[in-house]
């Protein structure tokens, strides 16, 4: 499913500051540079471990930047200054370490990899580190949480506390996370065509109405131009429209936060932390949803860095501010140590928490998903799209469906009509990306 999001890039950062949103897939600025990112830590967790690697460009006229993956780059992690070990590339731009790789306290690692135009790069050696596990967590519904500026005026989140036990032999760092995984119901858009389950015949029409399927699978969107391709062939209106499509098996919605929050313990070296507020989750809908807590442990270094991106992001007041100082990471260029990279390459071990968010003490207040304004733009007897919080909140607008034969009277038509059409509108697969997974996450309640 393709979804719109804005953000305001911090340039020189691997993280983005939502404004309006969840993910970053529209970016602005005020520079024309063209931005390498890296993301990536590796962690001593059995889980998949994938480094990131994308590319932003800035419309030198518009100033809105667009992000796309870094493909067909080689990717080696080194451990302890000796081992490498391979990545392979999964989805664009995204690079995994073997299933069965993790890392372990007191080792180093260290990021290389060269571009498909040869340059290479590589960062600082990073040690792990043991990280306190979480003692406890506590939720609570405020809905004023959320600064009046990044949902559109909505303010309503549930903040998540933890407490923790801190080491009093050492000097530690902290940084937390946290993600959302909601049930889905769409999985999957077209703009301007039909999802099609099998792949249309060339050339091949049905009554100057229908494109006509074979038994070839496709499973994609079908989108012809716009006007009529031949004599025989149905006529393609020149508007524009999005058909959104249900979800074939079960599909978990994955919402990022994109919080930085960071903690020395100088002031706390060996006391209970307690009450540490590590995230604004925002009353999205009202259905509930999982929410996973990451505690990682940091070194000084990346310490340093993930707080001077606190503060930034903090002091950022809107798109009319001045643009905050670029913020080199630890990655740099082979031979060009003055060409800095946006991101930072580290390592920490990682404690977890999956927190069940019933979303049952949020009774009588209005979810973001519920704010969706009423299409008043539709003939009284046509089709009506169906509601829905999740997808309005992802979005931006309801889910608009594609009309079901047949096709009779006010019944509005598909713009597209495909046959044999007694499966219209199908299901779509929910597939595995960056936003939704089929995989029930750890942790879910049926």
């Amino acid at each position: 499913m393709r979804s719109t999001f804005r953000f305001l890039l911090v340039y020189g950062l691997a993280l983005v500051l939502p404004l309006a949103c969840i993910y970053p897939e529209e970016l602005t600025q005020y520079v024309t540079a063209t931005i390498l990112i890296v993301d990536g830590t590796i962690t001593d967790r059995a889980e998949p471990q994938i480094i990131k690697l994308k590319r932003a460009q800035a419309d030198r006229l518009t100033g809105q930047y667009s992000t796309v993956p870094i493909t067909d780059a080689t990717v080696s992690v080194i451990v302890d200054s000796v081992q490498t070990i391979e990545c392979h590339e999964t989805l664009d731009g995204s690079y995994q370490l073997p299933s069965d790789f993790k890392g372990q306290v007191g080792h180093t690692y260290q990021l290389r990899f060269t571009l498909a135009d040869g340059s290479q790069y590589v960062s600082t050696r990073q040690e792990m580190s043991a990280v306190a596990p979480i003692a406890g967590v506590h939720v609570t519904f405020n809905p004023n949480s959320l600064s009046s500026t990044q949902l559109k005026g909505f303010t309503a989140a549930h903040d998540i506390f933890i407490d923790t036990q801190d080491p009093a032999s050492e000097h530690n760092y902290y940084r937390w996370e946290w993600k959302l995984w909601e049930r889905q119901n769409w999985c999957h858009s077209c703009r301007q065509g039909v999802y099609a389950m099998y792949k249309v015949l060339p050339n091949v029409y049905k009554d100057r109405d229908y494109f006509v399927t074979g038994t070839e699978l496709y499973e994609d969107c079908f989108s012809p131009r716009a006007g009529k391709a031949g004599e025989e062939a149905p006529e393609v209106p020149n508007e524009d429209w999005i058909y959104d499509y249900g979800c074939r098996t079960p599909c978990w919605q994955i919402i990022n936060g994109y919080d930085i929050v960071v903690l020395d313990d100088k002031l706390s070296n060996g006391a209970l932390i307690r009450q540490q507020r590590v995230a604004q989750v925002p009353f999205y809908d009202y259905a509930p949803g999982l929410v996973d807590i990451r505690q990682y442990s940091l070194t000084a270094d990346a310490y340093q860095y993930y707080k001077r991106f606190q503060e930034q992001t903090q002091h950022t007041g809107g798109l009319a501010d001045t643009p905050p100082t670029a913020l080199v990471g630890n990655v740099h260029q082979v031979g060009r140590p003055q060409t800095g990279v946006v991101g930072y390459f580290s390592a920490s071990a990682v404690s977890l928490v999956h927190y069940w968010l019933d979303r049952k003490d949020t009774q009588g207040a209005l979810a973001y998903g519920a704010t969706a304004p009423f299409d008043t733009t539709r003939r009284p007897g046509a089709y009506t799209p169906t509601g829905d919080g999740l997808f309005f909140a992802v979005n931006g607008r309801q889910p608009n469906p594609e009309p079901s034969p047949p096709y009779l009277k006010d019944r509005d038509k598909a713009k597209v009509r495909l046959w044999p059409n007694a499966d219209r509108p199908p299901l779509a697969p929910c597939l595995l990306t960056d936003n939704q997974t089929p995989f029930k996450p750890e942790g879910w309640r049926d």
